[in-house]
């Protein structure tokens, strides 16, 4: 049997940064989204957004890969969303999403800041916040 503890905090926004969740339909979906992970084996250990994203902590098994993990909570969720008629037109993740490796250490200090997505946008956009993921980790030297 292999142990394996590898704790990721993924991001992801909806399609066009569509401000979609809100104080009547935001809990409803994180709640499905959580529901959804648990009935197809992901452990997904926290999870909260603000209005065009959303921040989650999966813990991935040995037999699990990221991409497909998250292709499962965005595919099902839309689809799920879209079924419930929970928005006027269509509903779309977008293509794209972040995920960064959190340490056991560092665990608590990422589900404090993803508990406080409300707060922490009351002084920094998702635009902002965005660039900041970009920078931080490095990715736009990856996409080169």
């Amino acid at each position: 049997m292999a142990y394996v503890r590898i704790w990721i905090h993924c991001v992801w926004e909806t399609k066009n940064r569509v401000p979609f969740l809100n104080k009547s339909n935001k809990g409803v979906i994180l709640g499905h989204i959580k529901a959804n992970a648990k009935e197809k084996g992901i452990y997904l250990d926290f999870i909260n957004g603000h209005q065009e994203h959303i921040h989650c902590i999966l813990s991935l098994s040995a037999d699990q890969t990221l991409s497909k993990s998250i292709q499962l909570l965005k595919g099902e969720s839309s689809f799920w969303i879209n079924k419930n008629n929970l928005c006027s037109g269509k509903f779309e993740w977008s293509e794209e999403y972040f995920a960064v490796s959190v340490s056991e250490s560092q665990i608590n200090a990422v589900r404090e800041y993803i508990k406080n997505q409300e707060k922490h946008h009351s002084k920094k956009s998702w635009h902002e916040e965005y660039n900041e993921f970009i920078k931080k980790y490095g990715f736009a030297k990856m996409k080169g």
